[in-house]
This record gives C-alpha cells, sequence and structure tokens, in this order.
C-alpha cells in the first residue's frame, strides 16, 4: 500500500475561473480515453522510426533491455505523477499546468520557472522537429514523382507551415480529441507497414547485408551507447502529462491510469516491432529516419512503392497532429496573458491575438526547422536535457515530497535510484549527444536541402 501524504499548504495561484489559458485552452470536459488519444499522440509517433537507428550503438541485448526499461519506468513515472494530481485534487488544489504542480509540491519559485523553461525547450523542439520531418515527408514524395524537380526542403517546409498556421486555430486542447483519435490509429498504421515493408527488404534478393557490430572504439562505444538511451528517452519522453490530465472532465481521479494502460499497449504493439525489424534488415546502417532506409539514394526500393507512399503520408498526417498537441502549453501561455475571459472565446478581441500569436509561433517554428534540419542529433539533445529531467526524476522527486514514504520503505529507495540513475543518463546523453553534433557539424548546412542523420 502507498501511504497517504500529508495535506501541504493550498498553492496560491489566479483563480480558475479569471485565468483564460485555463478556461480556454486547457477545458477540462475529456473522458479518460480522449485523454488516452491526446498521450498517445504526445509519446507514439514518427520518432519511433528512429529506434532501429537507436538500437545500432547498443546492439541487440542492450538495445532490448534499455527499451524496456525505459516503458516501465516511463509508465511508473507517469502513474506516480498522477496519483500526486489526484492527491492535490482531493485536497482542492487541482494542478492543470506541471509548473505550478512542481511550485506547489516543492515549494520553490525556481522551480516554477525551471519547468518554464524545459517545457518551452520540448515543446519548441518537437514542434520544429514535426514540421522538418513533415516536409521531408512532403520532399520524399516529390522526388519520387518528379526526381529533376527545382523544389527545395525549405518549400515543403513552408508548405506544412501553412497547414499548421490553419489547424493551430483550433482553440481548445480538448477540441483535438478526434484528431488525436486518428493519430493514434494513424500511427498503428504506418508502423504496421513500416514492419511489412521490413519484412519484404530482409527477405528479398536486394535484401542489404547485415551488420550488427558496434565501433572498434571503447570510447565511440560508450559515447553512442549514451546518445541511443536519450534517443529511447525522448521517444517515450512527453513532458506534458498535467496538461492532458487536465483536459479531463472532474473528479479527474483516477481516469489518467486507464488512459495510460490505453497509451502503453498501443506503445508496446508499435515501439517493438518497429525496433525489431529495423535494425534485423538494416543493422548498424540504419538511418535516424527508417523509411530513408528503405529508400536508398542508389537503388530501387527495398519495399513496393506503394507501401512506402501511404506510410510517408500517415506519418505526415500525423505529424500534424503532434505539432498542434505539444503547441498547447505555448498557447496556453499566450492566452493567460492575451485572452479577455470575460468575453467569449470567439469574440472580436480574443480571436484576432489568438489568430496573430498562434501564426507567429507557427512560423518560427517553420523558420527555424528550415534553417536547422539536423533532426537526428537534435532529438538526442533534446532527449537528454528536456525529457530526461521532467519525466524521469521529477516525478519520483514530486512522489516523494507529496507522500511521503518512510525512508526505510521499498518505493523511497526505488525512486532514489530511478533519480540517480537516470540523473547520471542525462548528463552523460548530453554531453555525448552534443558531442555527436559537433562531430556532424561539417554535414550542416543553413537551409540545407537535407536532413541530417
Amino acid at each position: 500500500m502507498m501511504p497517504e501524504p500529508p495535506n501541504p499548504a493550498p498553492f496560491l495561484e489566479t483563480s480558475r475561473d479569471e485565468d483564460a489559458g485555463a478556461v480556454f485552452v486547457l477545458q477540462s470536459k475529456g473522458q479518460w480515453w480522449h485523454a488516452g488519444f491526446h498521450l498517445t499522440t504526445a509519446i507514439v509517433g514518427p520518432t519511433l522510426l528512429t529506434l532501429p537507428y537507436a538500437f545500432r550503438g547498443l546492439g541487440w541485448g542492450p538495445g532490448f533491455l534499455c527499451l524496456t526499461i525505459m516503458g516501465v519506468v516511463t509508465f511508473y513515472s507517469y502513474y506516480l505523477m498522477s496519483k500526486v494530481l489526484d492527491h492535490c485534487e482531493k485536497a482542492g488544489r487541482r494542478h492543470i499546468r506541471f509548473r505550478e504542480l512542481a511550485a506547489d509540491v516543492l515549494g520553490s519559485g525556481w522551480m516554477f520557472y525551471f519547468v518554464i523553461f524545459i517545457q518551452t525547450a520540448i515543446n519548441t523542439g518537437v514542434g520544429i522537429g514535426a514540421i522538418l520531418l513533415a516536409g521531408e515527408c512532403l520532399k520524399i514524395m516529390y522526388s519520387e514523382l518528379s526526381p529533376n524537380g527545382s523544389l527545395k526542403l525549405y518549400h515543403f517546409i513552408a508548405m506544412v507551415t501553412a497547414v499548421m498556421i490553419v489547424i493551430s486555430q483550433l482553440p481548445t486542447f480538448h477540441s483535438l480529441r478526434h484528431i488525436n483519435f486518428g493519430s493514434l490509429l494513424l500511427s498503428l498504421g504506418y508502423s504496421f507497414l513500416v514492419v511489412g515493408a521490413c519484412i519484404y527488404a530482409g527477405t528479398s534478393k536486394n535484401a542489404p547485408a547485415r551488420d550488427y557490430s558496434l565501433e572498434s572504439s571503447n570510447s565511440a562505444k560508450l559515447f553512442n551507447a549514451f546518445t541511443s538511451i536519450s534517443i529511447i528517452a525522448a521517444i517515450f519522453g512527453n513532458g506534458i502529462l498535467p496538461e492532458i490530465q487536465a483536459t479531463l472532465a472532474p473528479p479527474a481521479t483516477g481516469k489518467m491510469v486507464k488512459g495510460l494502460v490505453m497509451c502503453y499497449t498501443v506503445i508496446f504493439i508499435t515501439f517493438y516491432s518497429t525496433a525489431v525489424s529495423g535494425y534485423w534488415v538494416f543493422g548498424n546502417k540504419a538511418s535516424s529516419n527508417i523509411i530513408e532506409s528503405l529508400m536508398p539514394d542508389e537503388g530501387p526500393s527495398l519495399a513496393p512503392t506503394w507501401v512506402l507512399a501511404v506510410t510517408v503520408i500517415f506519418v505526415l498526417l500525423q505529424l500534424l497532429a503532434i505539432g498542434l498537441v505539444y503547441s498547447q502549453v505555448a498557447y496556453e501561455i499566450m492566452e493567460k496573458k492575451s485572452a479577455d475571459v470575460n468575453q467569449g472565446m470567439f469574440s472580436k478581441r480574443n480571436l484576432i491575438p489568438r489568430i496573430i500569436l498562434r501564426s507567429l509561433y507557427m512560423m518560427l517554428c517553420g523558420f527555424f526547422a528550415a534553417m536547422l534540419p539536423f533532426f537526428g542529433d537534435i532529438s538526442g539533445v533534446v532527449g537528454a536535457v528536456g525529457f530526461i529531467p521532467l519525466d524521469f526524476i521529477l516525478p519520483m522527486l514530486l512522489y516523494n515530497k507529496t507522500y511521503k514514504p518512510p525512508k526505510s520503505t521499498f518505493i523511497y529507495w526505488i525512486n532514489i535510484s530511478i533519480m540517480i540513475v537516470f540523473t547520471g543518463a542525462g548528463l552523460l546523453g548530453t554531453f555525448s549527444s552534443v558531442r555527436k553534433l559537433v562531430l556532424d557539424a561539417s554535414k550542416f548546412k543553413l537551409f540545407s536541402d537535407d536532413v541530417v542523420d
């Protein structure tokens, strides 16, 4: 049995009724399955197509072990955070923002701004990455239809940004529930297609030579392993669980766990199948986007063209949903400052600032996506710097501070152990990911027509 926490002092915050970010963007109307849709979209995205690439820095055994540990630890972490949120709600202090939850439980003003900084880095990074990958998907299709065409990657990024500006005007997180259900189906769809394509490629006469060896240098092995760990952490991370739980109609107690179970069922199906099939076929030659490995620059595609085309379309469509989900924290911050809660959500007073601010935010993400197409390397840095603190360290600290389990209990020490291990992994992962960025710097070119692996 988990111990019942003491009742901490009330957390002083703006009244929910006077908070436009809460009233408009983080409307609390959803059911548990809606939270499951949001959570699945936040975690199960096209970044899972980098799993074979992550495996190439670990090998079969450590790769399986790392993937499983990350899955178990993140489920446990999100469960603990949900318990803390449920406790605060029962105490009359329902928190709808990660930053307010952390500041309430930890009682530290700097923690509020630390979480804002990390969340902003994650959400902006994911927004940029979603637009970049969606632009790459369009470029892949264009290159197949018109091999000598004149359009460049940044042209497609501009097209995606224009679409994102339009659909970003959906006013609330809850209004994305149908889009995110479609996103869940899309993630299952392209995962199955990729697995089928990899099996086809691996059993065909054009199957690539398989080499699962790691780097010969021990230092290179170590750095690659921690880069891979950071990438897997980024794939499992989301950093917005409190904001997702905020969309649940009160009382939210217990509902988030059901959403987690839904999400992790999809994770189990998609992550393992994609990692195993992709690494089995391509080994240490796996690209940071396994679709690129299936469509080599030289020679024919290694899978039926129609399968790859449908896969790319599914990925493209889901990236739009992911970009929307990870923009909600930025929109909530904007509306808290810019909107008048006493006037209607669609009043001219609130609608015009919303359109302007959200459009500017998307244009900024699109600009950086076009300027810095270094997705494979950046995802490792984001995982180490952003997702590891928010998803692997803070939830355990929040639980221990809220429920105050005795130091003699197993749960206290398992939480402390996870915090220590992942603090170390985060530091080493940051160093190794930044090192890879530096080593690949010679390949980087602003507004390049190619995404660097």
